[in-house]
């Protein structure tokens, strides 16, 4: 049987194959093609300073060369990408090939000819590699994954603000609990979510250029006098198109520790957490009616039930979410530990920090989807509150616990625990009891749907 030509319906992913549209954002980033454009801006990068660095063996490289240098990052194609791995073929070595695709583009142009050996000067593959990374993942970090979840926040704000009035049922261990609000139940989520974007945003992507070992060698074989840690910091941090713009790592073996892709991959899971905490939530109040999703023409949401508009998109968003969690555990799991000075599992570990990344924008995706389908359905939040009034149960002996009334909670626990307690039930107690006669008609005037607390508040402050 003949291999079936690679497609969207023969994609051994669903990243590039169902969701293929759905991640076009990140594929340029993440996709091996991205990776070979890093590379290249790295080499370019290094090369460029080593013209700037005083060796009378390479002088300072002419505009018109740098030009045209950068424009082998900037233009860089599928085309430029297809030609390196037909150079590695040949190498069998894919940061060679990077390396002498690189020079071939120096051919007739007799200033670049002259400083041809200087392409990938002192580097081992990781100084290139590590610093690849690290311009992969702020780039996906900084311009896919965090707008993605500043959009689910500026929703989730939005939904907190415009339902911070609307009285809903508690549920502590799946049982009826003191009221709260739909604005202040998601207002916990966005204030949660905002901490875990900001973990997220604050770590620093490092990259280390320092040789086979972390040590200079070759750099000081070839040039004993030359500050090659200064230069090889100014070349990390120094901002692009000319430096790299990340966080020098000054110390290393062969490879940069990883301890900052753990950090970054831990904070990503974890905001994820919080928003498979959130696809649950929505989904059971999809199922109690307190949120109707609207329809769409020609949706089908079960081959042999007409009537069902099933949550997909929660549910979609769920499961992804777990598959990104999963990929990025092992990651942070993994990444950090090489045998002595370098060990080669990290790199096809490391091809997939993409496919973790795509499961979580993908799923973050379904979340704006799902949330932008909800409307509220009060007359079932309201009829699950008038059908509840056991919840002031709470409220009643609390005043009289303040009154100093003995076996307040006893009392109370023997009237409603367990048992179907009506607004007259509440009352007739309330009647009876011997606290002020103000406490006792605001009591009176209670009812689960205005028994909320500061929930509201705390939604619109969010």
């Amino acid at each position: 049987m003949s291999s079936p030509t690679l497609s969207a319906l023969s994609a051994l992913s669903p990243l590039d194959g169902r969701y293929a549209n759905k991640l076009a954002g990140l594929r340029p980033l993440m996709s091996e093609q991205g990776f070979m454009q890093r590379r290249v801006q790295v080499e370019i990068a290094w090369f460029i300073a080593l013209s700037d660095a005083g060796f009378n063996e390479f002088k300072p490289l002419t505009p018109g060369a740098r030009t045209y240098l950068l424009s082998l990052v900037k233009n860089f194609t599928e085309a430029d990408a297809s030609a390196i791995k037909e150079i590695e073929k040949t190498t069998n070595h894919d940061v060679k090939a990077v390396e002498y695709w690189i020079k071939s583009k120096f051919e007739a142009r007799t200033e670049l000819e002259k400083a041809t050996e200087f392409v990938h000067f002192a580097c081992t593959s990781e100084d290139i590699n590590n610093t690849s990374h690290a311009l992969q993942l702020r780039s996906a970090r900084d311009t896919v994954l965090l707008p993605e979840l500043d959009k689910l926040l500026l929703k989730l704000r939005e939904m907190a603000r415009a339902y911070a009035e609307v009285p809903m049922l508690s549920r502590t261990h799946g049982q009826t609990a003191s009221p709260t609000t739909v604005g202040k139940e998601i207002a916990n989520v966005v204030v949660r979510l905002q901490t875990a974007c900001e973990r997220i945003a604050s770590v620093q992507i490092l990259a280390k250029m320092n040789g086979a070992v972390g040590n200079y060698n070759a750099h000081l074989a070839a040039c004993p006098g030359f500050d090659w840690e200064a230069f090889s910091r100014k070349v990390v941090e120094t901002p692009e198109p000319l430096g790299l713009g990340l966080t020098f790592q000054p110390y290393s073996i062969q490879i940069e520790p990883h301890d900052y892709m753990a950090e970054l991959f831990d904070a990503v899971a974890r905001a994820n957490t919080i928003l498979i905490d959130l696809a649950r939530d929505i989904w059971g109040y999809v199922s109690l009616g307190y949120f109707k999703q609207k329809l769409k023409a020609g949706e089908i949401g079960s081959s042999t039930m007409p009537h069902k508009v099933n949550p997909i998109d929660f549910e979609n968003a769920e499961g992804n979410l777990g598959l990104a969690n999963a990929l990025l555990r092992h990651l942070s799991e993994k990444l950090p530990i090489s045998r002595w000075q370098r060990d080669l599992t990290d790199s096809t570990v490391l091809r997939n920090m993409g496919v973790a990344m795509g499961y979580a924008v993908l799923a973050y995706q379904s979340l704006g989807i799902g949330l932008a389908k909800l409307e509220l359905n009060t007359q079932a939040l309201s009829a699950d509150l008038d059908s509840s009034w056991e919840v002031l149960a709470e409220p009643i002996q609390t005043v009289m616990r303040r009154y100093g009334v003995a076996g307040a909670y006893e009392k109370l626990k023997e009237v409603t625990r367990g048992q179907t307690v009506s607004a007259a039930d509440l009352h007739a107690l309330i009647r009876s009891l011997e606290i002020p006669e103000a406490d006792k008609q605001r009591l009176l005037a209670m009812t689960p749907g205005s028994y909320t607390g500061l929930a509201a508040e705390l939604a619109r402050r969010v």
